[in-house]
């Protein structure tokens, strides 16, 4: 597949990371606000979760790129493509996810970054179908998955097996999106 590339957007850049990107990916994720339906992370674990992403790209020639604005405002998260890293009656699977700085919140940055990843996903690394998933409290995350015509079949609903199944956060929505779909759209 050969390197992959940047993808731009009307406002956005998605890329590979760079080291300046560090610093501000750790503030992201130690937000307490960005992070509630994750566990928080601090520097370290920040870092090696960069390091994952940049592994992705060379496995598998797609992963979650940094998101940069295109006015000007620098780093504002992530968004992309990667596989899902557990079991579960659905994997193994391709998922489209983001996740933001809390003042870009609003602006939409989501939903163009999730339609250039899933773009990217069917007509450059030929996947089938992606998928979406979101705890069942998540209404902003679930809004861009419909958004981009991604459906849920409650069928699908699943408890996430990372988490025990008496937390809050355990109960998942899956969302799909095939490649017919999206080229349909």
């Amino acid at each position: 597949m050969g390197d992959p590339p940047e993808l731009r957007t009307e406002r956005l850049l998605m890329r590979r990371w760079r080291d300046e990107d560090r610093e501000p990916f750790a503030v992201l994720n130690a937000d307490p606000e960005v992070m509630e339906f994750l566990a928080t992370r601090n520097r370290q674990e920040s870092d090696d979760m960069i390091d994952r992403f940049e592994l992705s790209f060379e496995i598998y020639g797609f992963g979650l790129w940094a998101l940069e604005a295109l006015d000007g405002g620098g780093f504002i998260g992530l968004a992309g493509l990667s596989n899902v890293a557990f079991t579960a009656p659905f994997t193994p699977e391709v998922e489209v996810g983001w996740r933001l700085a809390r003042k870009e919140w609003g602006k939409g940055y989501a939903t163009e970054a999730g339609r250039a990843a899933l773009t990217f996903g069917f007509t450059r690394a030929g996947l089938d179908e992606i998928v979406g998933i979101a705890p069942h409290g998540n209404r902003r995350h679930q809004r861009v998955m419909e958004r981009l015509g991604m459906h849920r079949d409650p069928a699908d609903d699943f408890t996430h097996p990372a988490l025990p199944s008496d937390d809050p956060l355990a109960p998942h929505m899956l969302y799909r999106l095939t490649d017919r779909e999206h080229a349909a759209r």
